[in-house]
């Protein structure tokens, strides 16, 4: 029989195996589609492409991030952290909701002060090339998203939410390059400030995603209690064993892509420490076997008098 110690180490190494592929592939990806953005959206007039561009110059900063966190975020728990090294993984996630925070500022600057500046027609190649980033980035975003979510991982998730900004990015930067086109075709001079509009879009897009990014981190940071649904399931799943009298208090708190459980019950108030050592035991295993993200149950019992 397969303990599981061991399997938790095996899936503990697999993770960390998915999180540096997709970590790797993103930041290939990004590296590219970063550098025909800017040169294109740079020499096509495009302000839209060009903003698109910074936007995955985040995401090949945040990839390296991750790739070099990753495994740090796997080490399992010692006497100077006790409780892990899953917040590793939520200190990237914050960092780079920072950096998409600059981004978004810079862009939106850039973006209104081309309204005082003659606007020169961007290229029908920079709508090109953000139509194929917006392809690219649909790919790479559902991959991702299903990685992270299939191992829990924080780190993962901040890529898939970058290629999913990216994705729309992408669209409004394709159609605010075509309407500045349209617009220079048949002379209608309000067309032509569609590529500055859709950069300022693309701003907004980048900051809305910032928002969350840093918001889901300063949440786990201050161990914010993870949502109502879920503890009502571990609830649930005590309530069931019938020495349990009363669930005076529990608490979970998000360790990146772990969770610890803070746990108070009463049980009878003649019951041995034995027989409180086994029902703690049992209640732990039957947890970590219904939730696989939970890492470590911590229980307190208080005496329980009829």
């Amino acid at each position: 029989m397969i303990s599981r110690g061991i399997f938790k180490g095996g899936f503990m190494e697999l993770r960390e195996t998915l999180a540096k592929k997709v970590a790797w592939i993103s930041l290939v990806s990004n590296i590219i589609l970063t550098l025909g953005k800017i040169i294109i959206g740079w020499f096509g007039h495009s302000d839209a492409v060009f903003a698109d561009g910074i936007h995955s110059a985040a995401d090949v900063c945040a990839s390296l991030l991750v790739v070099l966190v990753i495994k740090i975020s796997n080490k399992p728990a010692d006497l100077e952290h006790p409780y892990g090294h899953g917040k590793a993984e939520v200190i990237v996630s914050g960092i780079v909701g920072i950096l998409l925070f600059e981004v978004s500022i810079y862009v939106i600057y850039e973006g209104v002060s081309g309204f005082f500046h003659p606007v020169e027609s961007p290229s029908m190649l920079a709508m090109w090339v953000a139509v194929f980033s917006f392809i690219a980035k649909m790919i790479l975003y559902r991959s991702s998203l299903a990685t992270a979510k299939k191992n829990n991982s924080k780190a993962i998730e901040a890529i898939a939410f970058d290629h999913r900004a990216d994705i729309v990015a992408s669209i409004a930067a394709a159609i605010g390059v075509l309407v500045s086109i349209i617009g220079e075709q048949f002379s209608i001079t309000p067309l032509f400030y569609g590529d500055k509009i859709a950069s300022i879009f693309v701003a907004y897009l980048i900051f809305k995603i910032a928002k969350e990014m840093l918001a889901e981190a300063f949440d786990i940071l201050l161990e914010r209690n993870i949502n109502t649904e879920t503890l009502q399931e571990y609830m649930t799943i005590i309530q069931q064993f019938p020495d349990v009298k009363r669930i005076d208090r529990i608490r979970a708190r998000e360790h990146g892509h772990y969770v610890i459980v803070d746990l108070r019950i009463a049980i009878d108030h003649a019951k041995t420490i034995k027989q409180g050592h086994d029902l703690a035991k049992s209640i732990k295993t039957r947890l970590m076997d219904h939730h696989d993200n939970i890492d470590e149950v911590l229980i307190h019992f208080n005496p329980y008098y009829d």
